[in-house]
């Protein structure tokens, strides 16, 4: 194997023996036919067909450099005098080269078994007037397909950069989301925490900050992954709402129904955490009885169909601050980027006293 510079694959001697193998044999068999068929008393057929297969040795040995000479002066862009002369003089070279060489097996054996044997001079100049346009030919095929080689490996190249590239800028749109997202958490929790101290509950602040550490912890743990499975998430929402039941106490009351079977389930990494602190924060938080918050999980077919529900009524002006809020608005974009239109998030409501939120997505086992 030779390397060529750039991105160019690299050639292949086994490729190009095979190639030139199977048209010297076409060559020898055509040649040692047109005599038998012309002459009553032809040669023997072993010397003639040997001498006609081994004569193309010049341009096999020779291919990696038309291949070279392909690439480095392209002639179907960019054409130049230069790259015309260079490949003149290289195809000169060589149908020069290989001429001398099957003068001298012809010199050496006699294979077509001249009365007179042949001469060298004589022997070249009339092989080189009859092979010139097939050395032609083959060093037009040469190019051709170095040509068409080059340029399907170069497509091939694209689309695998461009498929990369898009798995990278999803993957920094993920990470960017992310980003946007533990913030607006962290805002909620530090207050919250702040409010705390002010009440004088000391104690429930202390769990407060003990809680956010460990779910922070998680987060960052985590942060790398753009889906986990389903379990994962819930474990890391009941963290969430134990810093939430410090906070609000018997005012919050949360229902997690999720089957077990779904627990396998790949779904976007920190899904249920907004949603459910959407719900608290629009539907449980205003009202001085509170409320609750239900999360439940549910599978139609090959789809995931996760709802959180409060059942806090809220009026149209705060459905809609909710629908456009940023957390959903985040959410949309990250299932659109992972699933794109086989995924949803819809912001309903079941009836006058609730409101609801449903994500479905397909059904993939983590």
């Amino acid at each position: 194997m030779t390397s060529t510079p750039g991105a160019a694959s690299p050639i292949s001697w086994r490729w190009i023996a095979a190639t030139w193998s199977a048209g010297g044999l076409f060559d020898a068999t055509q040649n040692l036919l047109v005599v038998y068929t012309e002459h009553k008393h032809p040669p023997p057929w072993l010397p003639l067909f040997m001498t006609e297969l081994v004569s193309w040795l010049p341009w096999v040995l020779a291919t990696p450099l038309v291949i070279h000479l392909a690439r480095r002066y392209p002639i179907v862009r960019g054409i130049s005098v230069q790259t015309v002369c260079v490949h003149l003089a290289v195809f000169a070279g060589i149908s020069a080269v290989a001429e001398v060489w099957s003068t001298l097996l012809q010199m050496a054996f006699n294979p077509y078994g001249n009365r007179e044997w042949p001469t060298f001079w004589n022997t070249w100049t009339m092989t080189l007037v009859f092979q010139v346009l097939t050395f032609l030919i083959a060093y037009a095929l040469i190019v051709t397909i170095t040509f068409l080689v080059d340029a399907r490996e170069n497509v091939a190249r694209q689309i695998a950069e461009t498929s990369r590239l898009n798995e990278e800028l999803s993957k920094a749109q993920l990470a960017a989301l992310r980003r946007q997202m533990e913030p607006h958490f962290m805002y909620n929790a530090l207050n919250s925490i702040a409010g705390l101290v002010r009440d004088h509950m000391n104690d429930a602040a202390v769990s407060m900050i003990v809680g956010l550490s460990e779910f922070l912890r998680r987060s960052s743990e985590d942060s790398h992954r753009p889906q986990v499975a389903l379990q994962e998430e819930v474990e890391y929402l009941q963290r969430y709402l134990d810093i939430q039941k410090v906070r609000f106490g018997e005012r919050l009351r949360v229902s997690v129904d999720i089957p077990a079977e779904l627990l396998g389930a790949q779904v976007p990494n920190l899904l249920l955490q907004p949603l459910v602190e959407n719900a608290i924060k629009h539907g449980i938080a205003k009202r001085v009885a509170g409320g609750t918050v239900q999360v439940n999980g549910a599978r139609d077919g090959s789809r995931l169909r996760l709802t959180v529900y409060n059942d806090a009524p809220g009026s149209s002006a705060q459905e809609e601050v909710t629908q456009t809020g940023v957390g959903l608005r985040n959410l949309r974009t990250r299932l659109q980027i992972l699933h794109g239109s086989e995924s949803a998030l819809e912001l309903r409501r079941p009836n006058p006293a609730g409101v609801e939120v449903v994500v479905t997505m397909p059904f993939t086992e983590a």
